[in-house]
């Protein structure tokens, strides 16, 4: 994989006492990494660390610079999922706008890459669905064993998992509980692409980067539209994808795109 620059290294800014949940950083200046940071929990999330990864989100969102994210977690785990014992006394991983770990309920509307190494397990593989791509260590584990502790996965597992895998496949992990390796996920087509353990941030960052030279525009209005289309009928689909690329029409990055193409050379976005 190439190099990459990594120009800033921060932690979220939350007054809670939670700054140092998800450390973030960004690489070649359009990429923000956003790394879980609960070791002593394997990285499975409570209240606080819900509200870090919103507030981390929040401000990917809105900076118009960071073109593309990628979550990970350590070399170990991903995520564990909801902290259970942090939920036998109430504290739930769930926030009030983006829902459950911050995220599941409302995505951010610019692309994220999942990068996984470890366990991808209940909340940790749910994480992974709220994502726009998946990178994956061949050593990875993933899985929803919430029925083994007389849980449902209802952070998007048992809905978002039968429209991206077969429905047999599907109800295999639902209902026994069992954890499958990563190299089965990306056979059925979970995951995009499978690395040597240690190498799926790399390979996620490279993934970012070719996100991040096409039109940023462009990626976001396809993103709204690809996320919206299961529940679209063909003539649904005609008529809503407008509004999603009106913004396009009369852009800079859209002048700029076809001139480019005529003049041969790569083209400079502006993001307006």
């Amino acid at each position: 994989m190439p190099s990459h620059d990594r120009t800033t290294s921060t932690t979220t800014e939350l007054g809670d006492g939670s700054a140092d949940l998800i450390v973030t950083e960004v690489v070649d200046a359009r990429t923000l990494v956003m790394r879980i940071n609960r070791p002593e929990r394997r990285n499975a999330f409570d209240a606080a660390t819900a509200r870090a990864l919103e507030a981390v989100i929040d401000d990917f969102d809105a900076d118009d610079s960071l073109r593309c994210a990628v979550l990970t977690g350590s070399d170990i785990v991903f995520s564990a999922g909801q902290d259970l014992i942090a939920a036998a006394t109430g504290d739930m991983g769930v926030t009030e706008r983006r829902g459950a770990f911050g995220m599941m309920g409302r995505p951010p509307e610019k692309p994220i890459i999942a990068a996984v190494e470890g366990h991808a397990l209940g909340g940790g593989l749910e994480l992974c669905l709220a994502c726009d791509l998946i990178v994956a260590s061949r050593t990875a584990i993933m899985g929803l064993p919430e029925v083994a502790r007389s849980l449902v996965a209802l952070g998007g597992g048992a809905f978002r998992l039968p429209k991206r895998i077969p429905y047999h496949l599907t109800m295999e992990l639902i209902l026994n509980g069992k954890a499958w390796p990563a190299t089965r996920f990306a056979e059925i087509g979970l995951v995009n692409q499978l690395t040597e353990p240690g190498a799926a941030l790399a390979a996620a960052l490279e993934l970012a980067r070719q996100v991040s030279a096409a039109g940023p525009l462009a990626v976001r209005a396809g993103k709204q539209i690809a996320t919206r289309a299961h529940d679209w009928t063909d003539a649904e689909g005609w008529k809503h994808q407008m509004q999603y690329v009106a913004a396009l029409h009369d852009s800079e990055d859209l002048r700029e795109g076809l001139a480019a193409f005529a003049q041969k050379r790569p083209p400079i976005w502006t993001g307006r």
